[in-house]
C-alpha cells in the first residue's frame, strides 16, 4: 500500500506540465506548429505508451534456492505502428514485499510502465534484438545463475521481464515493455512451516438423465455425451486424475460423476432429436478412466460431497419453505459413501458440507448440518476477520452446536480462476500463489493449518496451473501437505472470528444464480406423483432409485448460470413420472346396452410397464342407482393385479330396474384410497325392462292361471259325472277318501322371470316344460354385455 501511495495523488511531473503548457501554445498558434520542436515530451510520452507487449511464458524453478539457475522465458510482441531496434530484454529484481497486500498490489499493476522498475541485472543476462517488427513476437530465454540476483532477506520479491530498445519517434533507450512477477526467496528451511490443505475436486455437470431405457436392464440414458470427452485421455476429467495422482492432495468427488461414468462401462443410450436415443460407444474409455481413479486416490484422504453436490445456499434461501425439500438432502448425504465406496473401493469422510464459492450465512449453516455434516467449508472472504490478528489464522473455527467452520483462505483458493490458456497466464498465476504461500508463512512464528478449496470445476488450463504450483509448493522450504480432516481438527487460534456473517450479506453475485423457489415445488410435485405411483408397483427400487437420484441432481450447484437448462432437466423428470404412471390405466369403453335385468359389465385395466402392479382397486359407480345398481347399491370396488405388459378385465354384476342410459364412472384407486390415473365415463342403455314388457309378463301369467282353473274345474265336474254312474256306494267312498292325490301339485307356479308353464311332478304321464325355470339373480360372472 506504502508503494502505491507514492504514485497516486502526487503532482503532475514539470515534464507533463510543460507539455500541457506547449500543447496549449500550439492550439494558439498554428504557424508555429513546424518549428517548435519538442524533445522534451518525449520521456513523458514514453511513460504513459507500452508499445511491447511482454509475455513471460516460463520461470524455473518456480521457487529458487541456493545455486539455483533460475531459467526465464516467453515472448515479446511490438505493438506499436514502429519498429523498435537495439532492443534487448533484460531481468530485473524490485522490492522485497513484506505484505500479503503488497503482493496484490504488484499484481494488479504488473505491466505498468508507470510503476517503479528495479534496476536490470544487466551484463550478459540479457538477450538481444537488432529490431523489433511491429506484429511480430519474439522468443526469448534467458539464464540467470541466483547469486547474481542479489537477493537478501528471505521473502518475496518483485521479479520484472523488461524490454528496452528505441522507435524513430524516441530514438533513446527506454523501457517499451515489462512484466512483473514474484520471485519466492526460502533457500533455507523455515523455522516454521505452514500445514497446506489442497482441495482436489472432482466435480462434473449433471449428466444422467431419469428415464431409462425399456425392458428389465433399465439401460441409463445420458443428457448428451459430453461426459465422455471429459474423461477421454485429454478430457478435463482425465487431466484432473492424471495430475492428481502425483500431488499430496485431498480428494473431494462428487458420487454422482462416479455413478455415471459406472453407468457407461456397461450398455447406455445418448439422447437424440425428440424421443430418439443411440447407443453409447465409451465403455472402454469409462472402465479405464475408473481404474486410473482408484489408482490415483490409493491411500489418500477422499471426501464425498452429498450426491450430485446438491446447491446449499439455494437451499437455505428458497427450499426449506417447501415440504420435503430437507428430505433430499438427506438421501444425496445417505447415498454418497456407499456410491463412493461400491466405485472406487475407499471409504470416504462425508462428514463435510461444501456451500458454493465458501460463502456462509446462518441459514446455510443449519441446512449444511441437517444432514449429518458437522463440518462446513466456507471461504476467508466471507467469514471475515474481525479482530485485530495481524496473522491469517488456522482454517478451523467452532462455530457453536458442535459445528466447526473450515475456512480456506480467499486469496490462494482464487489464485487460478479466470483465463489460463495461455503460458504468460499460468506462470503470473503460479508465482503468484507460491508468493502469497511464502508471506502467508512469514506472518509469525506461530503454525498454521491452512486450506485451499478452489473453484468447483477447474478447466483443464486452470488444472495445470494448479498442479505446478502445489509441485512447487511441495518442493519448498516453508510449507507441508496435511489432511483436510487433520486441517479441520487443528487447534484454533484464539484470536479467529468465528462470527457468522448475516443473511443480508450473502454475495448478490451469488444469489442472482440460486435456483428459485419454482425449482422446489417442481420437485416437491414431482416427489408427490412418485409416492402415488411407487405403491401399486411390485418392485419399488426400479423407479424409486432412478427418480431419487433425479431429484438429487435437480438441486445440483451445477446448474447456476444454466437456468433455462434446470428447468427443462426438471420438466424431463416430471413429464417422465406422468408418462410411467400413465402406463398403467383404463381403457376407454363406449357405450354399453344392457339386454336384460341383470348381466356384467367388465371394465379393462391395462398395465404397460415391465413389472407387474399390485394393490390397486377398482370402482365401478352409478350415477342413477335406482335405475341401474352396480352389484346392490350405487358403486361397488374390486382389487386389480395385473402382470407387466398384460391387461385384465374385472367384471362387475349389474341389476337394472327401469329403462333408460344411466351415466357410469370406472375409476383406480391406490389401497390407501388416493384416486390413481384418469377416470373413464360411459353410458349404460337399459333397454328391455319396461311396463309394455312386465304388461306382457303379467298377463301371460294370468293365462296360465286360467287355464289351470279351467282344466281344475273339468277334471271336478267329470269326476262328479263317474260318480253318478257308478252309483251310491262308490260315490260315498270317493266322498271319504281323496279327491285328488298330486292335486297340490297340478296348481301352476308363478315365476318372476315370466312365461313358465305348471310343473305337475307328481303326474309322470304329463308332458315336461319346454323351458326351465328363470332364476332372478343376476347373471353368472361369464356374461357380457352386448357392446
Amino acid at each position: 500500500m506504502a508503494e502505491a501511495a507514492d504514485f497516486q495523488g502526487t503532482s503532475p511531473s514539470p515534464a507533463r506540465r510543460w507539455l500541457r503548457r506547449t500543447g496549449a501554445l500550439l492550439a494558439g498558434v498554428p504557424l508555429l506548429a513546424g518549428l517548435l520542436q519538442l524533445p522534451a515530451a518525449a520521456p513523458a510520452q514514453a511513460a504513459t505508451s507500452d508499445t511491447v507487449d511482454v509475455s513471460l511464458d516460463s520461470l524455473t524453478p518456480s521457487a529458487p534456492t541456493d545455486g539455483d539457475t533460475l531459467t526465464v522465458s516467453g515472448t515479446v510482441t511490438n505493438t506499436g505502428k514502429q519498429a523498435v531496434t537495439n532492443a534487448h530484454v533484460g531481468l530485473r529484481v524490485g522490492p522485497h514485499l513484506d505484505t500479503r497486500s503488497a503482493i496484490d498490489t504488484t499484481a494488479k499493476h504488473s505491466d505498468d510502465l508507470q510503476a517503479s522498475v528495479g534496476s536490470e541485472v544487466g551484463g550478459k543476462y540479457v538477450e538481444k534484438f537488432a529490431q523489433l517488427t511491429p506484429g511480430v513476437a519474439e522468443h526469448f530465454s534467458i539464464s540467470v545463475p541466483v547469486d547474481k540476483l542479489d537477493l537478501g532477506q528471505d521473502g518475496v520479491y518483485e521479479f520484472d521481464v523488461s524490454l528496452s530498445g528505441k522507435t524513430s519517434a524516441q530514438p533513446w533507450d527506454q523501457v517499451l515493455g515489462i512484466q512483473r512477477t514474484f520471485l519466492p526467496w526460502q533457500p533455507g528451511e523455515a523455522d516454521t512451516r505452514t500445514k497446506t490443505t489442497y482441495l482436489w475436486p472432482l466435480i462434473s455437470s449433471v449428466h444422467v438423465m431419469a428415464k431409462t431405457g425399456a425392458g428389465e436392464r433399465q439401460t441409463p440414458v445420458f443428457r448428451n455425451d459430453d461426459l465422455a470427452k471429459e474423461i477421454a485421455p485429454g478430457g478435463r476429467l482425465a487431466q484432473m486424475v492424471a495430475l492428481g495422482k502425483d500431488l499430496d492432495v485431498t480428494w473431494v468427488i462428487d458420487p454422482d460423476l462416479l455413478a455415471s461414468v459406472d453407468a457407461m462401462v456397461g450398455n447406455y443410450r445418448i439422447k437424440g432429436p425428440g424421443d430418439t436415443t443411440t447407443a453409447g460407444t465409451h465403455q472402454a474409455v469409462a472402465k479405464q478412466w475408473l481404474a486410473d481413479l482408484q489408482e490415483a486416490v490409493a491411500g489418500k484422504e477422499v471426501v464425498a460431497l452429498p450426491f450430485a453436490d446438491p446447491d446449499l445456499a439455494s437451499l437455505a434461501h428458497n427450499g426449506t419453505s417447501v415440504t420435503g425439500s430437507l428430505s433430499h438432502l438427506k438421501d444425496a448425504t445417505d447415498v454418497a459413501a456407499t456410491t463412493v465406496k461400491t466405485v472406487l473401493h475407499v471409504t470416504p469422510d462425508t462428514d463435510f458440507a461444501w456451500p458454493v464459492g465458501g460463502a456462509v450465512d446462518p441459514s446455510i449453516i443449519k441446512v449444511a448440518t441437517s444432514a449429518g455434516a458437522d463440518k462446513v467449508i466456507a471461504r476467508s472472504d466471507s467469514l471475515q476477520e474481525t479482530g485485530s490478528l495481524s496473522y491469517t489464522p488456522s482454517a478451523a473455527r467452532p462455530i457453536g452446536g458442535g459445528t466447526t467452520a473450515v475456512v480456506a483462505d480467499a486469496r490462494l483458493s482464487t489464485a487460478f480462476e479466470g483465463d489460463l490458456t495461455k503460458a504468460g497466464s499460468t506462470t503470473l498465476a503460479v508465482q503468484r500463489f507460491l508468493a502469497q504461500s511464502l508471506e502467508l508463512g512469514n506472518q509469525t512464528d506461530r503454525q498454521r493449518s491452512i486450506v485451499v478449496a478452489p473453484q468447483r470445476m477447474p478447466s483443464i488450463g486452470q488444472a495445470q496451473a494448479m498442479a505446478q504450483a502445489l509441485t512447487g509448493l511441495q518442493d519448498s522450504n516453508w510449507s507441508e501437505s496435511q489432511g483436510l480432516s487433520d486441517a479441520a481438527k487443528a487447534k484454533p487460534d484464539p484470536g479467529a472470528t468465528t462470527r457468522i456473517p448475516s443473511t443480508s450479506a450473502y454475495p448478490s453475485s451469488l444469489r442472482e444464480q440460486e435456483l428459485p423457489r419454482s425449482a422446489f415445488e417442481q420437485i416437491a410435485r414431482t416427489e408427490d406423483k412418485l409416492e402415488n405411483f411407487k405403491v401399486i408397483l411390485t418392485d419399488q427400487s426400479r423407479v424409486v432409485t432412478p427418480f431419487g437420484r433425479a431429484m438429487n441432481r435437480e438441486m445440483s450447484v451445477s446448474w447456476r448460470g444454466s437456468s433455462s437448462k434446470a428447468d427443462g432437466f426438471r420438466q424431463g423428470v416430471e413429464n417422465y413420472i406422468d408418462d410411467l404412471a400413465q402406463q398403467v390405466k383404463l381403457i376407454d369403453k363406449s357405450e354399453t346396452k344392457l339386454s336384460g335385468r341383470s348381466a356384467t359389465i367388465p371394465v379393462t385395466v391395462q398395465n404397460n410397464l415391465v413389472q407387474p402392479v399390485d394393490h390397486l382397486v377398482l370402482r365401478l359407480t352409478s350415477t342413477m342407482p335406482t335405475r341401474l345398481k352396480i352389484g346392490d347399491k350405487a358403486y361397488m370396488e374390486q382389487p386389480v393385479t395385473v402382470s407387466g405388459g398384460h391387461s385384465q378385465s374385472v367384471k362387475f354384476p349389474t341389476s337394472a330396474n327401469a329403462n333408460g342410459r344411466v351415466t357410469v364412472i370406472a375409476q383406480l384407486y391406490t389401497q390407501d384410497g388416493q384416486e390413481y390415473g384418469t377416470p373413464v365415463t360411459f353410458d349404460v342403455k337399459v333397454t328391455e325392462v319396461t311396463p309394455t314388457v312386465m304388461l306382457v309378463i303379467g298377463g301371460g301369467v294370468l293365462l296360465l292361471v286360467l287355464a289351470g282353473f279351467r282344466m281344475y274345474t273339468q277334471r271336478k265336474r267329470a269326476a262328479a259325472r263317474q260318480a253318478e254312474d257308478d252309483g251310491p256306494d262308490e260315490a260315498g267312498e270317493d266322498t271319504d277318501g281323496p279327491e285328488n292325490p298330486e292335486g297340490p301339485e297340478d296348481h301352476p307356479t308363478e315365476e318372476s322371470g315370466g312365461g313358465s308353464r305348471a310343473d305337475d311332478q307328481g303326474q309322470p304321464s304329463d308332458p315336461t316344460p319346454d323351458t326351465a325355470p328363470e332364476s332372478a339373480d343376476p347373471s353368472g360372472t361369464g356374461e357380457r354385455v352386448d357392446r
